[in-house]
């Protein structure tokens, strides 16, 4: 691999061409812990703007952000039989501590229900202590044992989970309608990633769950990935933590409980749908750094005039609260610069020389379009404004349009095979609900059922597997 630049193409490689961008544009790196990364600062600061977003609506809504412990006795994940069995395989399990054995293996936390249930049964005692809404931010370690892909598949990555608990099945549906909507409106207004929305089918749902609604969205090779869920617990976790309140009717009741989150496997969605043979393209309102100011070098007195101009167009951006970058560096060309920021995925480009100080203008180049504008000095921050709000437009139209053309809907099982194994993408198709079809095409095909939408379809043909009549409309999918 060269040291500078995406040396393969997008639609030749896709898989070497996103480890290469993700190496190169310095935003992850593997780690000397076999199956574990790095998050350098440029991906950090992706994660830290989902954070700012997600915090202020969840926090606008009664939530609380909480820390509890990343190590979880064994007795607590074996309490719920279902929710165990479906972590075992991917659990690390800590038996010593220092010199000592433990008498009681711990768990490096895979998910964190038990232990905060066991908590909420300490801590709920009437109806006044609902609803009780915690959030909290931290690591989760699933040992996987598939290969390692920086983002997407990792022993340790990042996530924020919620856990709510209510007095009744109502508020608990809503809650669950409430969180997986704002996921939507987060992926599709910050990363300008389009969803599909919908509920997975009992194979596919959250281990101990009711029932688990996710968003989902294709990738640039036809691969699905599943962007962030939310579970309906019922009254199961409450019953085996014994969670309960006293009522208003002075008798004790169960809570109803939610759990909801996101991962930073966000960030290589982000990555997939938008670059490309250049390097990242980012979205204006996660990019790290928003605008790039590259000065053209000319000698004598107007050097240091492009110096002090420039200087003056970063501060008056930078008052205006963006992020601002300005290149001044000696050792490399424009060139060069306008090369490496291209990879980084940096949003506006600002160029001033020699002739835009003569015009009183700049020269702004988009990321996403290569457009080059010239732009008055006095019209920079509007210009700026404008530009940011039709870049996350444009961005998110295109992966729009990429989702779109990578539906097919299928008709006969045949078809079915030919998308999965040619076009791929997500296969719109009629499915009759039987767990045994569901089984047997993931088992011919690899493709699982990805979400059952919220807005019911009348099925056109008969179930594509069986040939029953079909109950849903559902898309199928290969997936990360």
């Amino acid at each position: 691999m060269s040291d500078t630049g995406v040396t393969v193409k997008k639609n030749v490689d896709f898989s070497e061409w996103y480890v290469e961008v993700v190496l190169k544009a310095e935003l992850a790196d593997y780690a000397p812990v076999k199956g574990c990364m790095i998050i350098r600062p440029d991906a950090y600061a992706v994660w830290e703007k989902i954070q700012e977003v997600v915090n202020k609506k969840i926090k606008v809504t009664g939530h609380r952000n909480a820390y509890f412990p990343m190590f979880i006795p064994e007795a607590f994940l074996k309490r719920e039989a279902e929710h165990f069995e479906g972590f075992t395989p991917e659990v690390a399990w800590i038996t010593q501590g220092g010199d000592t054995s433990l008498e009681e293996k711990l768990a490096v936390r895979p998910t964190s229900e038990t232990i905060m249930y066991s908590m909420y049964a300490k801590w709920i005692r009437s109806w006044r202590d609902l609803p009780l809404k915690i959030n909290q931010w931290c690591n989760i370690v699933r040992w996987e044992t598939k290969a390692t892909k920086l983002f997407l598949r990792t022993r340790e990555f990042l996530w924020q989970e919620g856990h709510t608990a209510h007095q009744t099945a109502e508020e608990c549906e809503t809650e669950v309608m409430w969180a997986i909507n704002m996921y939507k409106d987060v992926i599709e207004n910050m990363l300008a990633i389009p969803v599909l929305i919908g509920t997975k089918s009992e194979s596919e749902k959250f281990a101990g769950a009711l029932y688990t609604t996710a968003v989902e969205s294709i990738m640039p090779d036809g691969k699905a990935l599943q962007m962030g869920t939310s579970h309906n617990l019922g009254q199961h976790f409450a019953k085996v933590f014994d969670v309960k309140y006293i009522g208003e009717d002075k008798m004790d009741h169960y809570v109803w409980q939610s759990s909801w989150g996101i991962t930073t496997r966000l960030i290589g969605a982000m990555i997939m749908v938008h670059g490309d043979d250049k390097g990242l393209i980012m979205p204006p309102k996660v990019a790290p750094t928003q605008i790039v100011i590259v000065p053209i070098p000319f000698k004598g007195q107007d050097a240091e005039a492009i110096a002090a101009k420039t200087c003056e167009i970063a501060d008056i951006l930078k008052t205006n609260g963006l992020s601002v970058i300005l290149d001044d560096r000696q050792e490399y060309t424009p060139g060069w610069k306008f090369n490496q920021w291209e990879l980084k995925g940096v949003p506006i480009r600002i160029e001033v020389g020699p002739r835009d100080l003569k015009n009183g203008q700049v020269v702004m180049v988009r990321r996403d379009t290569g457009q080059k504008i010239f732009v008055k000095e006095a019209d920079i921050s509007d210009t700026v404004e404008k530009l940011f709000q039709d870049i996350q437009d444009n961005m998110f139209a295109k992966a729009k349009t990429m989702l779109q053309e990578k539906i097919t809907a299928v008709m006969s099982y045949d078809e079915f095979k030919q998308v999965v194994e040619g076009k791929g993408g997500f296969i719109k198709t009629s499915w009759c609900g039987s767990p045994d079809c569901e089984a047997k095409i993931k088992a011919e095909t690899g493709a699982t059922i990805r979400v059952i939408p919220f807005e019911k379809e009348e099925p056109k043909i008969c179930c594509v597997y069986c040939g029953k009549s079909g109950k849903d409309v559902v898309y199928f999918a290969r997936s990360y």
